[in-house]
């Protein structure tokens, strides 16, 4: 039998089984991997074709999922790259960093399945928190995580060692009521993780983050960040 996903050379071709719906419409603010902004929601959209309840029987037994994605914006690669971990000095090959600049432009990440919605009008849909995506990345494949083959505890880290240092976050009285609870949570967990790029250090520079329906004006100074004020878009 022909495969449907090969071309007449060959070539793998990809398909999305799904898009990923979340909170950050643009690279800027997205952590820096999956898991560390555990507060961060989203759910997975089943594409056309793909939307059939049997594809997705047996997930819900399973608390976490990888997800198989593209970096739909970006279009050139490098076979050496500067992990800003190391202050963006250092340079590295590509397939010893994680850096979105790759030959093949696929990244991998793990999620929490918090839940599946059986009866949505779109399909099954898999609501996941702890995403590093932006909002309408393509996913290739979704594969259950299980813990007995995919941890490994023991396992060197190379040059990441830990997870990079977290900020204080200070808003001002009344602007982080302006988010739902939850969505409040999230942003807060953003903003912790720094999202400057590293060579941007100057304490007085306003930033402007898109987070959902609001636009977050920031900066940060030593260790902290100071929310400046949160709009309505």
């Amino acid at each position: 039998m022909d495969n449907p996903n090969q071309s007449e050379n060959g070539q793998l071709i990809l398909e999305p089984v799904a898009w990923y719906r979340g909170d950050l419409p643009d690279k800027f603010g997205l952590p820096r991997q999956s898991g560390l902004v555990p507060q961060l929601q989203g759910h997975v959209e089943m594409a056309v074709g793909f939307r059939r309840p049997e594809m997705l029987r047996g997930l819900e037994g399973f608390s976490h999922v990888w997800l198989v994605w593209g970096f739909s914006r970006n279009h050139t690669w490098s076979p050496t790259v500067r992990p800003p971990r190391l202050g963006g000095n250092t340079r590295l090959g590509v397939f010893a960093t994680r850096s979105p600049f790759r030959p093949n432009p696929l990244g991998l990440s793990l999620v929490e399945l918090d839940h599946i919605e059986w009866e949505d009008p779109l399909g099954p849909t898999l609501w996941v928190k702890g995403a590093d995506l932006m909002d309408g990345t393509p996913i290739y494949d979704i594969k259950p995580y299980v813990p007995y083959a995919d941890a490994r505890p023991e396992a060197r880290s190379g040059f990441a060692q830990g997870a990079d240092r977290t900020l204080e976050v200070q808003m001002p009285a009344g602007e982080g009521e302006k988010l739902p609870e939850e969505k409040r949570a999230a942003l807060i967990g953003i903003l912790r993780q720094d999202p400057r790029p590293h060579y941007q250090k100057d304490p007085k520079r306003i930033y402007g983050l898109t987070f959902d329906h609001w636009n977050v004006k920031f900066r940060v100074e030593d260790d902290t960040v100071y929310v400046v004020a949160i709009e309505l878009l």
